[in-house]
Parts: C-alpha cells; structure tokens; sequence
C-alpha cells in the first residue's frame, strides 16, 4: 500500500469533501460555462470552494481539474492551456488545504467513446497523461480518476495517471441494472473491481449516480471484490427539476445517517458528490 495512504488509514474513516459544481455556481459559475477556466480567471474563488471543504473538516479535497483533458477544454477555448489549467487547480487546492488536509486531484471522462471509435486508446493514454503530470507539478498529493462509467477508458486514465507515482483511486459510476450495481456499459460492479485491482488502481471506489443509500451495497460488494480501500462519495438523493434548477431533497443529517452503515459495509473514504456542500461533511465528521 502507497505510504500515503497508510498513513491516512491510521485514523478512518477518511473524510472526503463534497460537490464542486454546484458549489462554484454559487460563486458566480454560469451553467454551461467551463469551470476549470475558474483556474485562470478568478482562482481565489476556487480556492474558497476547498478552503470551505478543509474547514468543514475534509482530509481530503479534490481539484476544479474534473474536465482537464484537452478534449473536454478544447470545447471552450482552452485545449492550449492544459498544463496550466490543472496545474494551477492543484496549486489552488494544495494552498487551501495547507497542513490540514491532502489534495487527490480530480480526473473525469472525455466524453469520448472508445467503442464507438471515437478515439483511440493511445489517444485517450495522452491527453490522462498530460494532466495527470500537470496535476502532480502543481503539487496533489494523489489522483482520483472519478465518475468514470467505461471501464477500458478508467483503466487507461490509471495506467497513465500511474506513471507520476502518486497514488491513484478510481471511483465508478453504477447507475444501472435492477440493483442499480452495474455502469450505464453494463459493467457488474465485482467485475469492474476485480480489474482495477489488477490494474493496480491503489484505491477503489464509486461516486454518483444515485442517492447514498444505495452505496451501501455497492461498499459491500467492492470490499468483498478486493483487498484494496474502498472510496464511497455519494449522492444527495436523485436530483428533482424545480424552476428550471436540479434539487436534491436529501438532508445532511439524512445524508449522515449512512456514514455509519457505510462504515460498517468496508467504505474507508466517505464523502459526497452531487448535492452535497460543506455542511454535509461537517454532519458526517459529527456521525463518529
């Protein structure tokens, strides 16, 4: 096991933070806009948005980096800014987090569909490879390959996302099947665990998708898949249509009564993703 890891295993669980987006949004982020331009245009304000995370008790933050590949910036301008773009989201982060809390810098999917031929596999192994090195000269303790729903893309973004020699979770997304266990590709949630374990992803995980209760299960299944830490960072209940705006009805207080269950399913990371905010970790840190 990675030394970092280790040693944030020494007290667990481990407090993860909450969404960014929504988060960002209040801050002034316009829906449609790229919030990974927050970088270079106003990065005090991402700075809040982790500043807020780490004093709500978060030991680990991610980065404003979730679409950092070329391929998802160069849809707004900014495919000759890679490097910049995730180095200056971890440096943001990293200065937030200071000496409370570690940075696990945030990469998402392309958009772009590996079966479909869309691109290529060496395509895709360049552009992870390009920011994961960005984010680890910016100075992220870790990388956390997240909200990935092709397990083939998840395992190129590793293996490049490896060769910094940071520590790596990768968090799926399953939103499918009766017992809603496998991603929207079909794949179950023991076989996606299974190979990332072999592929030798240092934490594995799932985020989004679905509300927190159904992590439960899902908790179970990896723990009993692998022997590596399992990363758990749901939803706030599905999001429901008000005036045009996602709302997510859950509580903090009805969000933190998983953190237990969680806890006792094998989930070593707890945090939150969509609909979730800083008050949400502040009632999970409450919960133990």
């Amino acid at each position: 096991m990675h030394e970092t890891i280790t040693a944030l295993l020494g007290e667990k669980p481990v407090l993860i933070d909450g969404a960014w987006g929504t988060e960002l949004q209040k801050q002034g982020l316009k829906p449609g806009d790229s919030p990974e331009a927050l970088n270079l245009e106003k990065p005090e304000i991402v700075e809040a948005v982790a500043k807020a995370y780490v004093d709500a008790g978060s030991r680990i933050i991610i980065t404003n980096t979730f679409g950092g590949t070329r391929f998802t910036l160069e849809r707004h301008g900014l495919a000759g800014r890679v490097e910049e773009v995730n180095r200056i989201g971890a440096e943001c982060s990293k200065k937030a987090a200071g000496d409370r809390a570690l940075v696990f810098a945030s990469m998402g999917p392309t958009g772009k569909m590996l079966m479909m031929g869309d691109v290529t596999e060496e395509e895709l192994f360049n552009a992870f490879s390009v920011q994961a090195k960005a984010l680890a000269t910016g100075g992220a303790d870790g990388l956390v390959i997240e909200t990935m729903s092709d397990l083939e893309e998840a395992k190129i973004a590793l293996r490049a996302a490896k060769e910094t020699g940071l520590p790596v979770c990768v968090s799926m997304v399953y939103d499918a099947g009766a017992e809603l266990d496998r991603t929207m590709m079909g794949t179950p949630v023991e076989q996606a665990t299974e190979e990332l374990t072999a592929a030798g992803a240092d934490i594995i995980g799932s985020n989004c998708g679905q509300g927190i209760a159904g992590f439960v299960k899902l908790a179970e299944k990896m723990k009993t898949t692998t022997d590596r830490p399992v990363w758990i960072k749901g939803n706030a209940g599905l999001p429901e249509m008000k005036d045009g705006k996602a709302v997510y009805k859950t509580t903090a207080a009805e969000f933190a009564a998983f953190a237990r269950p969680l806890v006792d399913a094998g989930a070593d990371f707890i945090g939150g993703c969509c609909g979730t905010d800083p008050n949400f970790i502040r009632a999970l840190k409450a919960a133990f």
